[in-house]
């Protein structure tokens, strides 16, 4: 078996790639040639053949031309650019909010117009909104393209046109240079003969391709690229693995005296869940190597409270913890918790965010270094580099799917040596399905909390169409006057009328009118911290009794006296994303909470059998692994909504068959090929990582 050599040299080298388009690309990850080529389409567009008007699917994205004969700017409530294309059969009016008057200026009655974008069904006829277009005369027909049209992951800077482009110039440009051009074994998988005629297929599929096979990740021209990438997963884990298994951990044998006295503080008893959890913790602390332990519990199962133990523990054995959170609003909480916990025991506990001010900040940083400070709860401010601890003992990542594998060592070395390394508790309220375990966290130990505190009723949830709109304004009325707050997560910030889902904004603006009894705020993530926190208090503290947000509050708010939770289009979200969002709900001993998604007609296959396994079940693990398997190779179980792990074609579910030898050839690898094994975790990994500093 032989595998491609990494390319050294910048994506800077090929055409039309300047400063701004490097800086743009970078934000996908992309700073080399190498980096472009593995940039893989996640799903792929036929505009192969142009259909007719009047044969036209509604609600699928078709290739139509047509004649222009009318272009109009109209003004209805706002300004709309409307185009109407005749072919002969039918009549097509396209409808433009966001244009330049170049753009109107350009289609001009009598030239033909080609489009692509989805058809819709209109009172007055088929309809696209904002589709892809080009405009050209009738003697200057442009070539119908001969392959499936590839669709990336992007940037607002950087359109398909352009990412094409910059793709194909880099494909031409590694041909050139001889990059990835050794011979594969292809007896196992029947697959091309070198890495980089792959992939001048799979970003270029000729027509006659089945792309059927190619969108399921069965096209043998993809199949030695998913075998590489699941072997570069298993080398890092390994790797990590191996590396941790080298050093030494704090020493932290001491039993905390404080242990039952905080359990009384609680209030409750631990669940046999939590119980044994931190058993399988405390067991860990107490050895001589570091802990590298994954702790996974379902949304409100109570890790927080197990992770709290932890902290206790390591500082009556004389260390400071950091607890790492994505979001400001998840790490507030964390503070508030833990500081009422611990304020009778103690122990010491701070907050380190981007709005911390200068002084507290000072003050902050001294008590680290002098070891008052017991327990750092942050969020990103805790890498930088001033933030030393005197003897940090462990560390807590919270939602760890949010940071990189890089982010996460790099917190160790922050009171650490070369011969000792912090315990690290990594924390997920996701849960992983076991056959991601293999490929992404072989290389940590996993405790499971799969059981709720008592009195938690489970979520009812239920789902339909938006049609139904008008009577749930009024009905929100009623409930919010019951005493009872409300959930409205919309999927956008600001209008999109090609994806047609209601802005938050739109809705708040509308809810505000119609319902003026209740009090309403919004909260999405161009708000200023201050002003976020400030809505999310009121509706924490009553003053506001319905949040209409959007997958912003996905993680760390907490508001007990919510018992309705309502998703608009849920079918642009992921199982796993609609589970953590309702999760926000029902919180509360004995609450019973209600979720409702507010769908969108017609709905695809796939998105009727997501809401039907929302309806059925509240088991965060078992719908983990519905999800896997539901979604495609290039976003399987959210991982790139949520950046848990970037696989760009491999499919642990849809692969399994492969993982065994993978795994087997991975091992043999990392023994006899050490720089071949860091190639493929930086091609398919990403991360740059010194392994021994793990």
């Amino acid at each position: 078996m032989t595998f491609g050599k990494p390319a050294e040299y910048s994506v800077i080298k090929l055409k039309g790639v300047g400063p701004k388009v490097a800086e743009s690309l970078s934000k996908l990850n992309i700073t080399s040639i190498e980096d472009a080529l593995f940039h893989l389409p996640f799903r792929y567009e036929d505009r192969t053949k142009i259909t007719k008007i009047v044969d036209a699917p509604i609600g699928v994205a078709s290739l139509l031309e047509g004649e222009i004969i009318s272009s109009t700017v109209i003004f209805r409530g706002r300004r709309m650019l409307i185009v109407e294309i005749d072919d002969g059969s039918n009549r097509l009016k396209i409808r433009m909010f966001h244009f330049a008057m170049a753009q109107k200026r350009s289609l001009i009655v009598g030239a033909k117009m080609r489009c692509y974008g989805v058809v819709h069904l209109r009172p007055s006829g088929k309809e696209i909104i904002h589709p892809q277009y080009q405009v050209f005369d009738k003697n200057k027909i442009p070539v119908i393209d001969d392959f499936f049209t590839p669709v990336y992951t992007s940037t607002n800077n950087l359109q398909q046109g352009r990412l094409r482009n910059i793709i194909k110039t880099g494909l031409k440009f590694a041909k050139a240079n001889d990059l990835l051009c050794q011979k594969w074994d292809t007896k196992k998988f029947g697959g091309f003969p070198t890495i980089i005629e792959a992939l001048e297929f799979i970003h270029n599929p000729p027509a006659d391709t089945d792309i059927s096979l190619l969108s399921q990740g069965q096209h043998p021209a993809q199949k030695q690229l998913i075998y590489e990438e699941l072997i570069a997963h298993m080398l890092c884990s390994g790797l990590l693995k191996k590396e941790n298994d080298k050093r030494k951990g704090p020493f932290l044998p001491i039993t905390s005296k404080k242990n039952d006295d905080f359990l009384k503080i609680l209030g409750f008893k631990l669940t046999n869940a939590q119980d044994k959890a931190w058993i399988e913790i405390r067991n860990d602390l107490k050895g001589n190597s570091p802990m590298r332990r994954l702790l996974q519990g379902d949304v409100g199962s109570g890790k927080t409270v197990v992770a709290a133990l932890a902290c206790l523990h390591t500082a009556e054995n004389g260390f400071q913890s950091a607890i790492m959170c994505p979001t400001e609003i998840l790490a507030e909480q964390h503070y508030a918790n833990l500081s009422s916990w611990f304020n009778e025991l103690e122990i010491k506990v701070a907050l380190l965010t981007g709005s911390t001010s200068v002084s507290e900040r000072k003050k902050l940083i001294y008590e680290l270094h002098t070891g008052e400070l017991n327990i750092l709860i942050g969020t990103h401010a805790l890498f930088q580099p001033d933030i030393i601890f005197k003897k940090l003992g462990l560390t807590v990542i919270d939602e760890q799917q949010r940071f990189g594998v890089h982010q996460r060592f790099s917190l160790l070395q922050k009171g650490g040596s070369r011969e000792l390394s912090s315990h690290q508790l990594i924390m997920t309220a996701t849960p992983i399905p076991r056959t991601l375990t293999m490929t992404v966290y072989g290389s940590l130990e996993i405790s499971i909390i799969n059981e709720m505190p008592p009195g938690r009723i489970p979520v009812k949830t239920s789902a339909r169409s938006n049609t139904i709109r008008d009577q749930l304004i009024k009905r929100i009325e009623q409930i919010c006057s019951e005493g009872q707050k409300v959930y409205w997560v919309c999927t956008l910030i600001e209008d999109s009328e090609e994806l047609e889902a209601q802005s938050a904004e739109d809705l708040f603006e509308e809810i505000s009118k119609l319902i003026t009894k209740v009090n309403a705020g919004l909260v999405h993530g161009r708000l200023k911290k201050k002003e976020k926190d400030k809505i999310i208090n009121k509706f924490r503290e009553g003053e506001i009794q319905l949040l209409i947000c959007t997958t912003v509050i996905e993680v760390g708010v907490d508001v007990p006296e919510a018992t309705l939770m309502i998703i608009e289009n849920p079918e642009r979200l992921g199982l796993s994303q609609l589970h953590q969002l309702r999760g926000r709900v029902g919180r509360k001993a004995n609450s019973n909470a209600h979720c409702l998604l507010l769908y969108k007609e017609p709905l695809s296959a796939i998105a009727e059998e997501r809401i039907k396994i929302m309806e059925e079940t509240n088991n965060g693990f078992e719908i983990a692994e519905k999800d896997l398997q539901l979604r495609g190779s290039g976003d399987i179980y959210g991982l790139r909504q949520s950046g848990m792990m970037d696989l760009k074609i491999a499919n642990p579910i849809r692969d399994s068959d492969l993982l065994e030898s993978a795994q087997r050839d991975a091992i043999v690898l990392s023994k006899e090929n050490k720089p071949l094994a860091q190639i493929l975790v930086d091609r398919w990994v990403g991360t740059r990582i010194d392994y021994s500093d793990s």
